[in-house]
């Protein structure tokens, strides 16, 4: 029954997709590590607690397939602050939300890390 839950998994980390936008922070990067660490020995992994580990699988699946987005459809695309599905994605992408970071860095530290980010080599010579 193991072998079926693994193969199970592995199927649902084949179909869901990685955005390359959210580099270390992409839901289907996290699933394949953690399907990875809890299935160590692969189809041969004894498993603790079943009932929940098929609980775990159902939940992602219904994440997935857009269940509940299907179940309860909105009326419009957007928030209440007005902003759309593809805004939010662009907003959220790794790259974007390190130019925000940088520009929330007051002039005297961004001076600072310019000019002190030498290495401590370069200082003792």
């Amino acid at each position: 029954m193991a072998a079926t839950r693994y193969r199970r998994f592995l199927k649902l980390c084949e179909e869901w997709p990685v955005e390359e936008t959210k580099r270390q922070r992409d839901l289907g990067v996290f699933l394949r590590q953690r399907v990875a660490q809890a299935f160590r020995e692969g189809e041969n992994t004894q498993i603790a607690d079943p009932e929940t580990c098929d609980r775990m699988y159902e939940s992602l699946v219904r994440i997935h397939t857009n269940y509940y987005k299907n179940k309860y459809p909105r009326l419009k695309d957007t928030s209440f602050t007005g902003v759309t599905v593809e805004d939010c994605k662009m907003i959220l992408a790794t790259d974007i939300l390190k130019q925000m970071e940088d520009m929330k860095k007051g002039t005297w530290k961004k001076l600072r890390e310019k000019f002190y980010a030498r290495k401590p080599e370069e200082d003792s010579k």
